[in-house]
């Protein structure tokens, strides 16, 4: 069925097109060639209709418009002209015989650009011929009307202007008379075969005159203007009205100034050089006037990077116009480059734009609360019925007053931009300082010192910060269009039907009532503009009204239309104001609006002063869209044709553009304030391509644009993702930080981050660049990805150019780096941090149980831990011994990185790293801990099961070791005698261990029993974090579970053999859903409540972990099962053989007496070379061989021990020779130390690994040794860790 045209409009209303992306971009312009409303669409056709005499004026306005236009076109030529001749080939001497093909291919390059100059000349002589024709028709005493039009006079000073910029463009450019004369030459040499070249070389000797004499426009109007009779009336007030102008400025905008700026001195200068009374000029316009004006706008901009001195242009014209030559006053103002120190420097506060900032920063905020305001009434007033007319009259005029005031502070911030770079231009840095070290002793362009080198790091800030002010206020006053365009027309429309109707009205029956002239051009403005459709009452009325004297009349009230006059109407409303002020005497003294010699009253006068000045800005409201376009255009700060022809290079590298010096200094500065404007200069590449296509109609200029953005946008993307990552690594770094250490710094608030406002930024789906639309949210996350995954390598490869000790820096920077990438992923859509730490590992695969970290782990434990590392079993740390005999790991030199992979800022890093210089000289928990949380239960198994395949290979390693040592001991070992003391017991120990000859087995030996004791050392130490963590776990768990502990500290289940909590839960839930039949879809709930039955038994299977050192314990005996008989062979006889024994344990406390004895001989002591992972590994072989009676009764430094507390007592009782074992005191206490250590192996072996047999340590009752005992191992190690093989 169809939907209703109705509902389906409904429907769309409710759809939302606005997104959350902010505003941090100026307008969007798009490519356009539209004329404005500022210019007559109909070229004044309409204004016949009127019949006020103005065809021949409208005539010679579209004329002098067509002029102005195709002279822009010319300024275009010239501005983007560049030398033909570094293009040309220069041929080899192989070649000189194509010397002429050369020549006549030359030269019809160079004619196509000399044509155009053929043009701009023929151009120049039809513009000064009728400038000066239509002057000269203002003087004849046959013109139609007494003086020209407001909008023709700005039309002479325009296409003055016009022609002044022209004449400048051309002095500047010295590559085209450096083309010319390369022209001229080819044309000698092809013309030779040439017949009637003439005409030819005429034409090209009047072109050479053009291009060399300087000023040639200007000297070409001089002489048309003067050649039939004298202008001087009409210059003089083309000069009045400019002065006025200039003096009033509150109706002018910022491109009207310069133009009037720049044509003043040369209207001076034409105006005194008349023959006529030359002094004339200087009775209407006081010379001091004159002065003023030039002497506070000393530069005037003319083209992006060429400037105009009025003083300059006065000195240089004085030397082709005499009679101007004898005004020195004017002649002595001071060209730029020549100011006095003092007087530069109160010009450069004027200029620079750092000193009026905080001005300009009220004046935004002020315009910007108060313009929200009056949009805000506006939209009320909108969605409200019959308000009343009164306040909707007076919401709508401040509305328009809001866009005028708007209107006027772009002019004036977009001026100042100008006149500063004009400035700048005008003083170039003298003494440029290099940032960079590798150009400080190189030689800078002319531009580098006017553009690069000229702006200091707070000019630069205010400037981005005067940008940004401009862009967005365009931007807000662009976005309204829409809505005020019909309070703006209306506005508009009431204040011209207000005057004509209301104070024309008033003028008529009181001050020009008896005046027929006057009257009647007060009639004609009521008639051409007044709106009587508009008015509650008839004209007929209004007319009787007038016609009762003394009755006092009352206003008119009008409707409210949005019809706004026509821009012939407001061009005739002008000229008629102008004709009943001046009354048609272009002599009149004092200026427009003068009192002097006026019939006109004062007020009335200053009434028709005040409409004729909104007049003006009538056409710039109503051209809404193309005013905003002009008022924020500053594409002019990136153009340098006129300094590229200077310094002869084709273009000069972005660090010296000026658009990128902005957005590289708001990166650069770190400043908060900054980042939300910092897309704001990029707004002055679009604003110059714009100017390129449209306006100067150069391809190659955009390209060359479209290349520098190409180059400037990928840098921006690269530094700012740099700056993102900088400062969440840095919040996460200092989030991080110990409280505790902070609050007992004196200075730590340097720890601190300042925040910044990048949530803007990221939030930038459509950045307007070159009329493309970039989302630089999503080069963001590109970018941010792989410098994530870049920072990730990079701490894995720093890891692995170290030891094993580094494994807790590592974990504490991936900890920063993870917060940092959670912290970013609030604003910005990046990957997962597993995923990324995944991909770095090469652990994806859900198969794959290795990884790059438990690699290098298992590489760094092989290659330096096991074999270099010492326990301290009282610390419970491994420590490097200083003595082992080193043999070199070929490990990776440390990479070096930005401080930023690290921890974001140098402070920030110093502070961390000193957290990690306290675990870089041990392995311990800490280590342990870290290597648990980085592996994880995916890879953890991996690297504890090549632990233990390591234990496995070196008791196969050993196997030969022990029966190399077996065979070198005696056939006969009996207990050591007492009577022959420590001594005798020590020598005859010696006599027994004949190893002499087996120094490398026995190192060999030592070293691997050590080994393996570090591996089970390490395997108890991961048993003790591994159950913190099971721990943990559990408490998170339980509660869910149903688990609560029982009396004697079993885990029991709180609900019997019921459901548990969770399960219980959404069971519920699903029970209510399904039985409530006005509930939708309980097929979710019925899938939730699966999912909790199956957490309930995956979590209840996990909860009774197994122990990694029993397992390992297992593992080893499992291991030792293959060498059970020869290490530990049941005697023949049956009974304990005391002097033939050669199981392990006489080999081990062999070595443990040796290693004893030389811990004390040797210094340093061996026990600083091998720790206490010995005991750990001999003892725990013993103990698993079921040898642990055998080696405490028969060990020899037990037995010596035992021998020296008898000697040490009878020695007390007959108190005879003290001194006799003092010199075993250090020996003796070595063994102690190993005995308590050997007693505490064995206990802990005995709580963690029970054998079955409790009785008699292994002996059976009738007496018989029982030298393997075997045990089952607990199921849960078997069950919840891999074993080889499966």
């Amino acid at each position: 069925m169809a939907v209703p045209v109705e509902e389906a409009i409904a429907a769309l209303s409710t759809f939302s097109l606005e997104d959350d992306q902010p505003e941090v971009q100026g307008p969007a312009v798009c490519v356009s060639v539209e004329r404005g409303a500022t210019n007559s669409p109909i070229e004044y056709s309409d204004v016949s209709a009127y019949r006020l005499s103005l065809s021949e004026d409208t005539k010679a306005l579209n004329e002098l418009n067509t002029l102005i236009n195709e002279g822009k076109e010319m300024g275009s030529v010239l501005y983007t002209y560049r030398s033909c001749v570094k293009a040309l080939p220069q041929l080899p001497e192989s070649m000189k015989h194509s010397q002429a093909d050369l020549y006549l291919e030359t030269y019809q390059v160079l004619d196509l650009e000399m044509s155009r100059l053929r043009e701009i000349q023929r151009w120049q002589a039809s513009a000064a011929s009728k400038l000066a024709a239509d002057m000269q028709r203002f003087s004849r005493s046959e013109r139609r009307i007494n003086g020209p039009t407001v909008t023709h006079i700005w039309s002479m000073l325009k296409l003055l202007d016009v022609l002044v910029q022209l004449d400048h463009l051309k002095n500047s450019k010295a590559s085209i008379p450096n083309d010319f004369s390369w022209y001229k030459r080819t044309f000698t040499q092809v013309s030779v075969q040439w017949q009637d070249t003439d005409s030819m070389r005429e034409e090209l000797d009047d072109l050479q005159i053009f291009l060399s004499t300087r000023w040639a426009f200007l000297l070409n109007l001089h002489a048309e203007m003067f050649r039939v009779n004298n202008v001087e009336d009409i210059l003089q007030v083309l000069i009045v009205f400019s002065v006025e102008s200039l003096e009033l400025d509150f109706a002018l905008l910022f491109p009207d100034r310069h133009v009037l700026l720049r044509v003043l001195p040369v209207l001076v200068v034409l105006a005194t050089s008349s023959e006529k009374d030359s002094e004339s000029l200087y009775k209407r316009v006081k010379i001091n006037r004159l002065i003023n004006i030039f002497r506070n706008d000393p530069v005037v901009p003319a083209f992006p990077d060429l400037h105009l001195s009025p003083a300059a242009i006065l000195k240089e014209l004085s030397m082709y116009f005499q009679k101007f030559s004898a005004q020195t006053r004017l002649l002595s103002l001071p060209a730029p480059h020549e100011l006095p120190l003092r007087e530069a420097q109160d010009y450069q506060r004027h200029y620079l734009i750092i000193n009026h900032i905080g001005a300009i920063r009220a004046e935004h905020d002020d315009f910007t609360i108060r313009f929200a305001s009056s949009m805000n009434q506006l939209v009320s007033l909108k969605s409200m019925d019959g308000a009343d007319v009164e306040w909707c009259k007076e919401v709508k005029g401040n509305m328009y007053d809001m866009v005028v005031e708007g209107f006027q502070l772009l002019s004036k911030w977009t001026a100042r931009i100008w006149e500063q770079c004009a400035w700048k231009f005008s003083r170039p840095c003298k003494d440029p300082i290099s940032t960079e070290p590798l150009e400080a002793s190189a030689s800078y362009s002319d531009y580098e010192k006017v553009v690069r080198y000229n702006y200091t790091a707070e000019e630069r800030k205010a400037l981005v910060e005067l940008v940004s002010y401009i862009k967005s206020i365009g931007s807000l006053v662009q976005r309204s269009d829409t809505l005020v365009a019909d309070a703006l027309w209306e506005t508009i429309h009431s204040e011209v039907q207000d005057f004509v109707q209301n104070t024309l009205a008033t003028m008529l029956r009181t001050t020009f009532r008896k005046k027929k002239d006057l009257s009647r051009i007060i009639s004609d403005m009521r008639t051409l503009s007044a709106d009587w459709m508009a008015n509650t009452s008839r004209p007929e009325l209004e007319l009787q009204s007038m016609q009762r004297e003394g009755e006092e009349s009352k206003g008119l009230i009008f409707y409210p239309r949005a019809v706004a006059p026509t821009t012939a109407q407001i061009h005739c409303l002008q000229f008629l104001i102008y004709e009943a002020v001046s009354g048609g005497n272009m002599r009149k003294p004092g200026g427009l609006f003068g009192n002097a010699a006026s019939e006109i009253p004062a007020n009335d006068l200053k009434q028709l002063e005040t409409f004729f000045y909104k007049l003006s800005f009538f056409l710039h409201m109503l051209d809404y869209t193309v005013t905003i376009t002009t008022l924020t255009d500053l594409g002019f700060l990136w153009f340098r044709e006129f300094y590229l022809e200077s310094s002869r290079v084709i273009q000069f590298p972005i660090e010296c553009s000026l658009p990128w010096m902005l957005v590289d200094y708001v990166l650069e500065s770190h400043n908060s304030g900054l980042f939300e404007s910092i897309l704001m200069p990029f707004d002055i590449y679009n604003d110059s391509a714009q100017h390129a296509l449209v306006t100067l109609k150069q391809r190659f200029l955009y390209d060359e644009i479209e290349a520098e953005v190409d180059n400037c946008f990928d840098i921006f993307v690269l530094k700012l993702s740099e700056s993102i990552f900088t400062y969440y690594k840095s919040w996460a770094a200092s989030e991080l930080l110990d409280p505790s250490f902070l609050f007992a710094l004196d200075n730590g608030e340097k720890f601190s981050v300042q925040p910044m406002k990048f949530t803007t930024l990221l939030k930038m789906t459509r950045v307007k660049l070159l009329g493309r639309t970039i989302n630089l949210r999503s080069l963001l996350a590109e970018r941010m990805n792989k410098v994530f995954r870049e920072n990730m390598e990079f701490l894995f490869e720093r890891f692995e150019s170290q030891d094993l000790c580094a494994i807790v820096e590592l974990e504490k920077l991936l900890d920063v780096l993870h917060l940092a990438h959670e912290l970013l992923s609030k604003d910005l859509s990046i990957d997962s941090f597993k995923l990324m730490l995944s991909e770095t590992q090469e652990n994806i695969s859900p198969v794959s149980y290795s990884s790059r970290l438990a690699l290098q782990i298992w590489t760094e434990m092989q290659s330096d831990f096991l074999p270099n590392f010492i326990l301290c079993n009282t610390t419970q740390r491994f420590v490097r011994s200083s003595k082992v005999p080193f043999a070199p790991v070929q490990k990776p030199s440390v990479p070096y990185a930005k401080a930023n992979f690290y921890c974001g800022t140098q402070e920030l890093n110093s502070a961390h790293q000193s957290f990690a210089r306290l675990y870089s000289g041990f392995v311990g928990i800490p280590h342990v801990l870290s290597i648990v949380r980085l592996l994880g239960s995916k890879s953890l198994p991996w690297l504890i099961r090549a632990l233990l395949d390591h234990i496995s290979t070196k008791i196969t390693t050993l196997e030969p070791v022990i029966s190399g040592l077996r065979e070198a001991l005696p056939k006969s070992i009996g207990l050591l005698p007492f009577d022959g003391g420590v001594t005798g017991c020590k020598r005859l120990v010696k006599e027994h261990l004949n190893w002499q000859s087996k120094s490398e087995l026995k190192a060999d030996g030592v070293c691997g029993i050590k080994e393996i004791g570090t591996v089970l050392y390490l395997m108890g130490l991961l048993d003790i974090v591994l159950r913190e963590e099971d721990t943990a776990h559990f408490l998170q768990t339980a509660p869910w579970l149903g688990l609560i502990p029982s009396v004697d500290g079993q885990i029991l289940q709180s609900q019997g053999a019921g459901d548990s909590p969770i399960v219980t839960l959404f069971k519920s839930a699903t029970t209510v859903t399904v039985s409530d039949p006005g509930r939708s879809n309980p097929t979710s709930l019925h899938t939730i409540s699966k999912q909790a039955e199956a957490a309930d038994l995956l979590y209840k299977a996990n909860i009774n972990t197994g122990s990694v050192l029993e397992y390992a314990l297992a593992f080893t005996s499992a291991a030792l099962d293959k060498y059970c008989s020869k290490w530990s062979a049941a005697p023949k006889t049956g009974f304990i053989d005391i002097t033939t024994s050669k199981d392990f344990y006489r080999i081990f406390s062999g070595l443990q007496f040796e290693y004893l004895e030389e811990s004390v001989q040797i210094p340093p002591t061996n026990h600083d070379m091998l720790g206490d992972s010995v005991a750990w590994g001999g003892c725990t072989i013993v103990y698993l061989l079921g040898q642990q009676l055998h080696f405490e009764l028969f060990d020899f430094s037990y037995q010596v021990l035992n021998v020296a507390e008898v000697e040490a007592a009878a020695i007390t009782q007959s108190q005879k020779n003290p001194h006799v074992v003092q010199g075993w005191e250090a020996l003796l206490e070595a063994m102690k130390k190993a005995r308590r250590l050997n007693n505490h192996v064995f206990s802990m072996l005995k709580a963690r690994c029970p054998l079955e047999d409790k009785q008699a340590c292994a002996i059976k009752q009738s007496g018989a040794p029982l030298h393997r005992v075997k045990f089952e191992n607990t199921v849960s190690a078997f069950e919840t860790l891999p074993q080889k093989g499966s």
